[in-house]
């Protein structure tokens, strides 16, 4: 099989199919985690738990089985990925806020158990540590999200390439850039014009796949499948207690991790100039978070990173077999949500590949769905 990417939905894909028996070769045009995968926050959110649905409980599953793959990868090679459930804490500022989380709590009580392994969203008056979140925002009272969890992005992918390095039927090779794939001929072209030929090929490239994906359609789709979606976020040095929950609100993360770290973010940027730079954009999220968390105001900000993130059409991920190529599969698109469910949907769509059924997807992860919005004319 033939792996374009190595990002995290990469290496995933990578690991399931040499599970599987088939000799892999992972190609990435630049470096294994030069995309979104190579970030800084990691942080592991659930969906909200009200309006319970397909793809919320398949998120729901791979965040709680993501703890024992990630044990047994560790377990094997020696190295860590720094992966902690944490928890998470979301400040209550106002008193509709906490009606809103009063009625999520139950709703989390119904939807939120797993095997019998039964997660919460309680609301309580009183943050788990002092100045977690600042006082000011908590008037009336803080959530508690026991689902919650974190890991570091490079130590995971770290930990990946290591597993997939160990074994023998598997192949990195980074430098090697696919631009088009010849399914019939079974062929893909890279940009020294050199073509790698392949039985299977999983495309996950992350905001390069859809241009892929795009080149294989017999005519000009009136939407994009996806776009790019930049980010930007920052890493602190600090002295915090490394068990303490992620905060989150209003779109900011502030997610302590291992080894005296805390990481920042993050912006969502449909419209920029340079994807690679951080700007005044960042630096608001930095006074925000530090408004959150007035104790990295003593810490050492020690790295600002941008990237660009894959939004498939529509939000959704996109994994499975492509409707008119059986050779060809798909995994990307995951947005902000791809480390936690990255491993679950490469399990998935080996199993399509295998000659299984699609079933356990969310219907609106599968590439045809993804196909036909972009190909449904809206003028």
């Amino acid at each position: 099989m033939l792996v374009t990417g190595a990002g995290v939905m990469g290496l995933w894909a990578a690991l399931m199919a040499a599970r599987a028996g088939l000799s892999v070769l992972v190609v990435e045009r630049q470096r294994v985690g030069a995309g979104a995968s190579g970030g800084l926050l990691g942080a592991l959110m659930p969906h909200l738990p009200d309006r319970w649905n397909t793809k919320k409980q398949f998120q729901l599953e791979a965040l709680v089985s993501l703890e024992g793959e990630i044990a047994e990868l560790e377990a094997t090679t020696g190295l860590s990925a720094g992966y902690r459930r944490c928890g998470r804490v979301i400040p209550l500022a106002e008193p509709h806020h906490r009606e809103r989380a009063l009625k999520h709590s139950r709703d989390a009580a119904a939807a939120w158990d797993v095997s019998g392994r039964a997660f919460s969203y309680e609301v309580s008056d009183r943050s788990p540590a002092a100045g977690w979140p600042a006082g000011e925002a908590t008037a009336n009272g803080v959530v508690l999200d026991s689902l919650a969890a974190r890991v570091s992005p490079r130590g995971l992918l770290a930990l990946l390439r290591a597993a997939l390095e160990a074994m023998p039927q598997v192949r990195v090779a980074e430098g090697v850039d696919i631009v088009r794939l010849d399914p019939v001929a079974g062929v893909a072209r890279c940009a020294d014009g050199a073509d790698i030929a392949f039985g299977h090929v999983m495309v996950c490239a992350g905001v390069a796949g859809f241009d892929l994906l795009t080149a294989l359609e017999p005519r000009e789709l009136p939407r994009p499948l996806g776009v790019a979606v930049k980010g930007q976020a920052a890493l602190f040095r600090t002295t915090l207690d490394p068990d303490l929950p992620i905060l989150f609100d209003n779109g900011i993360y502030v997610v302590p991790h291992d080894g005296g770290y805390c990481a920042v973010g993050s912006t969502s940027e449909d419209a920029f100039e340079d994807a690679d730079s951080t700007d005044g954009l960042l630096e608001d999220v930095i006074e925000r978070a530090l408004r959150l968390a007035p104790v990295l105001r003593e810490a050492s900000l020690v790295e600002r990173w941008a990237g660009l993130r894959p939004k498939a059409i529509g939000r959704d991920p996109v994994a499975g077999l492509h409707p008119d190529f059986p050779s060809v599969a798909v995994l990307g698109g995951g947005f902000k949500i791809s480390f936690g469910i990255a491993h679950e949907l490469a399990r998935a769509v080996m199993r399509q590949i295998d000659g299984g059924s699609a079933g356990e997807l969310p219907p609106s992860f599968s590439i045809g769905a993804h196909l036909e919005a972009a190909r449904r004319d809206l003028t």
